[in-house]
């Protein structure tokens, strides 16, 4: 069994390290809040993220970055735009043969990059010991113990394997990849299309338009993944297609919750700042639809999503706008046909 700290006690984090503590690792869970470390502490449940389920009672609570760092697989899970500002805190104290795996799902808004290469951009040292976990994964079906499986990838088959032999459980399986970049595409893109299909159903549009814009949407996740030379097969697998229809479709969702609340007539800072839950494709779409822009990718969707959220356009008006486009290649931009 291996020591364990997880960075971040949101509801991702929280269920990811409940199900490694109840594989019989050693876990600590560092928390931002001293109230949501109190909770784990005193009740055993993380009432502020993930109310209503008991946590292991081996599950260490800490507000300590130094003790959570302490360990052989270091676990990062805290939202996107924090990326950045905690592997800095982290870097100090994580041993240079630690393997980190991130839980994390986002594009870098300032510089555009993929997390895995600001991690890299901190911890050069600790590059080929990164791997990404990915996948459709609810948190609450997680620590119910539902079965889930998740793709984890990274540059080094011999680190890879190691995080599948100790996260691997038979409701939580963990396959391998070696592609991290398309893991991480799908990963972040995914929340952009998922906003787009909330308020697809929000405005009442119906299941042929809801299944369309899925698909197109991961047409648009394979046509950025290729450009920044993915793996196209990565996009039909758990990365890509099957996070990609769990977000799009689940009531659980963050991101189609904030897409069907403003198509029934909430502005998009009124959802953001009506929970203290991240929902990830606001942030995304922003740094998704430049990084689209400066790579000439064509992603109309994440247009659509991002000229809603951030440009004041009404759904439906950006919806029409989509329905308008000219005629296209279906694969276009994905293959030569």
């Amino acid at each position: 069994m291996a020591k364990i700290g997880v960075i971040g006690a949101g509801a991702w984090g929280t269920a990811v390290a409940a199900h490694l503590c109840r594989m019989g690792h050693e876990v600590t869970i560092w928390a931002y809040e001293s109230e949501v470390a109190a909770s784990i502490a005193e009740v055993r449940e993380n009432t502020i993220y993930l109310p209503g389920f008991t946590l292991p009672e081996k599950l260490m609570p800490t507000t300590d970055m130094a003790e959570a760092c302490k360990a052989q697989i270091v676990v990062i899970a805290c939202p996107s735009s924090f990326f950045r500002h905690i592997v800095l805190d982290a870097a100090d104290y994580i041993s240079d043969d630690a393997v980190v795996v991130s839980l994390t799902k986002g594009i870098e808004d300032n510089s555009l990059m993929l997390l895995s290469d600001v991690h890299a951009q901190i911890r050069p040292q600790g590059a080929e010991r990164y791997v990404v976990l990915s996948g459709p994964s609810f948190a609450k079906e997680v620590v119910e113990g539902y079965p889930t499986d998740v793709a984890a990838a990274g540059v080094s088959p011999d680190v890879v394997r190691k995080v599948q032999k100790e996260f691997h459980a038979p409701a939580f399986r963990v396959y391998s990849s070696n592609d991290p970049v398309g893991v991480q595409i799908g990963g972040a893109v995914k929340n952009v299309i998922a906003v787009a299909a909330g308020g697809c159903d929000g405005l009442g549009l119906g299941l042929n338009a809801r299944a369309a814009l899925i698909t197109r949407g991961l047409a648009e996740i394979a046509r950025l993944g290729v450009a920044m030379r993915a793996n196209p097969l990565t996009f039909l697998g758990l990365a890509g297609m099957g996070d990609l229809i769990l977000t799009c479709t689940g009531d659980l969702s963050r991101n189609r919750t904030l897409g069907w609340r403003v198509a029934k007539g909430e502005s998009p800072r009124e959802v953001i700042g009506s929970t203290r839950a991240v929902a990830e494709g606001y942030y995304s779409a922003g740094a998704t639809y430049r990084l689209a822009k400066r790579l000439n990718v064509d992603m109309p969707i994440t247009g659509l999503v991002h000229s809603v959220l951030y440009e004041g356009q009404s759904i439906q008006d950006a919806i029409r706008g989509l329905m308008a486009r000219e005629f296209k290649t279906e694969l276009e931009g994905i293959s030569r046909a």
